[in-house]
């Protein structure tokens, strides 16, 4: 997939997202590795009435030792289909160790200008995701602990959600 494909005057917004958000999935992880872990729609701060979303997490442990998960890094990543959704209030959660927007190149030239100095961008190329803008590490506020917990949340629901309805219901 490249550019030409997340064309805004061939598509509209919700194509544009889901594209952006598949050729994510493959950047993130290339092989369905099972050691590679990621969740998308991360809620934080959830049921507080201040609830914010990311859209893609990825946890990047330096190795299974208890050492190697505590300093692990977290990969944030952003979609944004369009101008409109660039300066939409939403969507402007960056909570890892790298954040990242993902956007068409036309959208990331016309907002360049605006990206903070620690966030990458990723673009569309040739032969799939590219950066366009390198993350530059910000220490993150949240311990790892907090964050798994958000990912594995996310994730679990997914899983939920694949299996159908659940067989318990609150009354």
């Amino acid at each position: 997939m490249n550019n030409d494909l997340i064309d805004q005057t061939k598509m509209c917004r919700p194509e544009i997202t889901l594209n952006l958000a598949q050729m994510l999935e493959k950047h993130i992880d290339p092989h369905n590795d099972p050691r590679v872990y990621w969740a998308k729609e991360v809620t934080f701060d959830y049921a507080t009435g201040e609830s914010v979303r990311v859209d893609y997490m990825r946890y990047k442990p330096i190795n299974n030792t208890v050492s190697g998960i505590e300093k692990g890094d977290f990969y944030c990543y952003e979609i944004k289909s369009s101008l409109a959704d660039f300066y939409s209030k939403n969507g402007h959660n960056f909570f890892g160790d790298y954040n990242y927007y993902v956007m068409p190149e036309e959208v990331f030239l016309k907002v360049q200008d605006l990206i903070p100095y620690f966030v990458g961008v990723l673009t569309p190329g040739q032969h799939g995701m590219i950066a366009a803008k390198k993350a530059r590490r910000r220490d993150r506020r949240r311990p790892v602990s907090e964050m798994l917990l958000m990912m594995w949340r996310s994730t679990r629901r997914e899983v939920v959600k694949a299996k159908g309805e659940p067989k318990w219901k609150m009354t």
